[in-house]
């Protein structure tokens, strides 16, 4: 009996000095992978606003149908600068070279430069002539096919 009451005093020793711990591993894996999503579901389409802009206000506006499959957005300021992607081009004239890098982005994903829809947002004091050129310059590199971005009037 001596021996055997020395084996569990032994035996509780040893289970008295171990600390459990939980493995956090499986949390942190979790805790990541809920990151990764959210991040997957912010909206991006934001980015390509530009804050600067301020759309003019009309009594026919219409909300587009739905969201093209592949579109150019082009932030137009009144002093004829134009805020594409985040990147202010200081004149209309140079847009050739980065329209034309557009089409051929949107060709490598099979879309035809016919079926690229470019979104035209000018501020409200920007002059209509500066729209018709932007335009021009859009259709030198084949796009044909435009909309007018404004604020819906809503009367009270």
């Amino acid at each position: 009996m001596d021996g055997i009451s020395k084996y569990a005093m032994k035996f509780n020793k040893k289970q008295q000095s171990k600390v459990l711990e939980g493995d956090l591993t499986p949390m942190i894996d979790m805790t990541f992978q809920l990151i990764a999503f959210f991040m997957l579901l912010i909206n991006f389409s934001e980015v390509d606003r530009a804050e600067e802009i301020s759309l003019p206000v009309s009594e026919l506006a219409v909300p587009p149908d739905g969201r093209p499959d592949y579109q150019i957005i082009l932030n137009l300021e009144p002093g004829g600068n134009v805020i594409f992607e985040g990147q202010r081009i200081e004149n209309i004239n140079v847009m050739g070279p980065i329209l034309n890098q557009e089409v051929s982005n949107a060709e490598r994903e099979n879309v035809a430069a016919a079926d690229i829809a470019v979104v035209i947002r000018s501020h409200a004091d920007s002059p209509t002539g500066l729209v018709q050129k932007l335009i021009s310059k859009c259709q030198d590199s084949e796009l044909q096919s435009f909309s007018l971005r404004v604020k819906e009037y809503v009367n009270q």
